[in-house]
Formats: C-alpha cells, structure tokens, sequence
C-alpha cells in the first residue's frame, strides 16, 4: 500500500495536466506501492471529439494513445526499482463501434505467447495489462462532461427531448420520464462492456450520477436489477470495483461508488466496531455479494496523485471494509487472458502510508 488504478496525464489527455513522468516520480514521492498508468482509448468519430481535442485529427488521437504505451513501458521499467508501475487503459463505449475497435485493438496488442521471456520483451514495449472498465456517454452524449451536456442526456430519452424537461432529474427527482430509461441505458451499456471484456478494474461504477450524487438507484426497480446484476457478473470473474476519490473534487461527499449501490443493514450476527453510532453500519451490495475494492484517484495530472485519500479512508472507514485490493503481475492469465492478478491486502488502516499523506499525523475518526 497505497495504490492507485486509475491516471491520466496531460502529455496524452487533452483535459489532464502533466507529464506521465512528472505522474510517476509524483507517485513515488508519496510512497505509492502500485501505480496504474492508463488512457483513454482513442475514439473513432471526429463527432465524439471534445472541445480540446479541436484541430487533432483521428490519426493523431491514435498515434497518441500508442505513443503513451511506449512511454509507460519505458517509465515502467526505469523506474521498476522503486515503484511498480501496471500499464492499461481506460475503455469508451460511445457507439458499438467502438467495442469492435477495441477489440481489434487489443488482438494486435496480444502478447499471451507461451514463451515468458518473449512476453517479457513485448510487453515492455506497447502490451496492455489491464482494463478500467467505463462508460462515459449515454445515446451517443457525454455525461461527465458539464451539466448542460448531462441534461441533454437525459432528455434524449425524454418524448419532449427538452433538456430544461431534464432539470428535475439533474436534482435527484424522479418525475422527469427521460431518468429511468437514461439510467437503464448506462447499466445496460455497462454490462455489455463487462461481458465482452472482462475489465479488471471497474471504473467509476456510478458516474451516470455525477451531476445528481443524491439520486437513489433503489427509488428505480428496474435500474436496481441492472446493478445487481452488474456487480454480480463483475464478482463472477474476479473484476475489482475501484472506490475512486475523484468524486470528491466534484463535490460529492463519497467516492464513487456512492452509498446506496449497495446498502445493506448489517445482520444481527455481525457486530459493528463503531457502537456510538445508533444504527447499525450499512455495507454495499458489493461486499455482501463476496466483491472486492480496489483504490484509484483518477488523477488528472501530478497535483492530484492520491487526492482526497484521506477522504476516501474515511468512507471506506464508515462501511466498515475491512480488506483492499490491488493488481500485480502474474506468470499465469486470469479470466481475461491478461496477466494481472489481484492481491488481497489485509488491516489496510494500519498502513504507514497514511501518515505519509497527513503530514505525519495518524489520520483519526
């Protein structure tokens, strides 16, 4: 410990900051143990392109996203004496295209030979090791990206398809008619991503929320199923769910994944550690059903490795988990055919890391 799944830096994403060596040798100066370098995959219509991107052609985006291979395979390896550092990526699902893209994309980057030092070699060189698996468009529109392309979301799902129809929704109500067919959508797009590649890290599990972190997912049945049903296929071939601290600086008071995707009142057999609360704690779905998380920050640059980790180990402290998880290289493939496998990481409170990013003081409460 500490470790992290999730990064993006300015050298390759046009709305991060940085240079993935500045992301590194940041990761480093916090005594980060493991450290996931990812990117976003390239997108194959100029239509999805965002604001920042305007005047990259399609070639460059992809020449882009190769290029961060090579430099994380080589960041990787300089500095493997005093980091571990696991080279991915971030999928996008905007049309079916770009699951067939990505799937093409990952055969020409397959690198499960029978020979390891082969492997060794190439993977040195542009393989993928692992996968956060997101979503981060619903019908084609970007749902992270401000609230007005949020609305528009949402309201495409809507018979008047007005997005002031949608303001409601983006409030947490339930009476815009839009809201549960946008949320089904989400889960809907999520599971057909999980099925077809097994990710190892599930990224941001309720971002289709960002802009609404009060909306209750149990308040939809049929939205309710889809996340059971999510989580239980992610848990049936061994994914870990990432708790990312990034939704604290979007002004959420928990990490994604928010409370209720999994509250659960506590059986009378187990026993809280925290008796001066008068209820009993809650834990989520995803540890009722056997899940396991794994920590990433999502960090958008060198200023934000390990960001509101403190915050983090208070909401995680306040579900009462009591194990995490993180990804290692394995000899062997798992589910996916990749060669990661995840390590259990036992009384993770104790960790000395926590001093580290508390100014040396224990982190209390």
């Amino acid at each position: 410990m500490p470790h992290s799944h999730h990064s993006h830096s300015g050298q390759f994403c046009k709305h991060a900051v940085g240079t993935l060596e500045q992301v590194v040798q940041e990761a480093i100066s916090k005594n980060f143990r493991v450290f996931g370098l990812t990117e976003h995959v390239p997108r194959y219509r100029e239509i999805d392109l965002y604001p920042e991107e305007e005047g990259l052609s399609l070639t460059a985006l992809h020449h882009q996203f190769t290029s961060f291979l090579e430099e994380a395979h080589r960041l990787k390896k300089h500095y493997a004496s005093r980091i571990s550092l696991i080279v991915g990526l971030e999928t996008e699902f905007i049309t079916p295209r770009d699951l067939d893209e990505l799937e093409r994309f990952l055969k020409q980057h397959d690198h499960d030979h029978p020979h390891p030092q082969q492997l060794q070699q190439e993977q040195q060189s542009d393989g993928i090791e692992y996968i956060v698996g997101s979503v981060h468009h619903v019908n084609g529109i970007p749902i992270d990206f401000d609230v007005t392309t949020y609305r528009r979301a949402v309201a495409s799902f809507s018979d008047t398809n007005s997005a002031s129809d949608s303001d409601k929704g983006v409030h947490g109500g339930v009476s815009d008619p839009g809201l549960d067919k946008f949320l089904l959508a989400y889960f809907d797009a999520q599971y057909e991503l999980l099925q077809r590649f097994k990710p190892e890290i599930i990224g941001h599990i309720d971002l289709c929320r960002l802009y609404t972190p009060d909306l209750e997912f149990k308040r939809f049945p049929e939205v309710w199923e889809r996340i059971k049903q999510n989580v239980e296929y992610a848990i049936s071939y061994g994914a870990l769910f990432e708790v990312n601290a990034a939704a604290f600086r979007k002004k959420w008071d928990t990490a994604y994944p928010g409370r209720d995707v999994a509250e659960v009142k506590y059986p009378s057999l187990f026993f809280s550690p925290h008796p001066r609360t008068h209820s009993r704690h809650f834990v989520q779905l995803i540890l009722q059903r056997g899940g396991r998380f794994a920590l990433s920050d999502d960090s958008h640059g060198p200023h934000a490795v390990g960001l509101n980790y403190d915050r983090a180990y208070h909401y995680l402290k306040s579900l009462n988990v009591a194990e995490l998880w993180f990804l290692e290289p394995s000899e062997e493939p798992n589910a996916s055919g990749r060669r990661v496998r995840p390590v259990k990481l036992d009384n993770w409170t104790n960790d000395p890391f926590w001093l580290s990013i508390n100014g040396g003081r224990a982190i209390t409460g």
